[in-house]
């Protein structure tokens, strides 16, 4: 019995062993890719916008405009407002990046990502959408798109990364979790004013390009 129990126990720390020279390997490869890219903006938004929806077409014109401008445009490579933001920069002949996940329901890479890395861990993958980017911008969306928002905004704020612009876009879709973070969440004490600070909303897409470019040398 404890033989066999040993056995299960090495066999874990071997797969372990495994899995951490996976990582390594993921890291090492995003590294070498995107370095490459910069400066990059890295952009956010529902994998369910359609190409007749606002949404879809204002990434995409933010895509085409970071690229007319020098910058290389980063999404998690998926369909949606990743896919727009991806069609935009691709279509102006900028460098087009797609940061793809493994998913149990396959995500299958948007076909304008002209770069394209597949990630198995969405940590090794996080790490990549900030470490490259000069500026977030996000666009309305879900779950995954409020991670990345409040992921930015806790490293900015704890100052583990450099500042940078973190542009939500879409003033109504925005406005009520504003509300309640300035409402609730300040008020109470759980921020700090200068905190507000971190985000800015911009819905027109020139002006969100102008505010980027005034925070970075190309």
């Amino acid at each position: 019995m404890a033989d066999n129990h040993q056995y299960v126990v090495d066999k874990i720390s071997a797969q372990e062993s495994w899995r951490m020279f996976h990582i390594l390997a993921e890291f090492v490869e995003g590294f070498d890719a995107l370095a490459r890219y910069h400066p990059a903006v890295s952009i956010f938004g529902s994998t369910r916008a359609k190409p007749e929806d606002e949404v879809y077409q204002k990434a995409e014109r933010i895509g085409r405009l970071l690229a007319e401008n020098g910058f290389s445009v980063i999404t998690g490579g998926g369909p949606g407002a990743m896919e727009a933001a991806n069609k935009g920069a691709s279509l102006a002949g900028g460098k087009s990046i797609g940061l793809n996940i493994e998913l149990p329901l396959e995500q299958k890479p948007n076909p304008y990502a002209n770069i394209t890395l597949k990630y198995r861990y969405f940590f090794v993958r996080k790490v990549m959408f900030v470490k490259y980017a000069v500026a977030y911008i996000i666009l309305p969306g879900g779950f995954g798109t409020m991670d990345e928002l409040f992921e930015s905004v806790t490293l900015i704020q704890t100052h583990k990364i450099k500042p940078f612009p973190v542009i939500l876009v879409g003033s109504n879709y925005w406005k009520g979790l504003l509300d309640w973070i300035k409402e609730v969440v300040l008020k109470e004490g759980r921020i700090s004013p200068t905190d507000l600070e971190i985000l800015q909303l911009i819905d027109d897409p020139e002006e969100i390009v102008k505010t980027i470019k005034k925070t970075v040398i190309l």
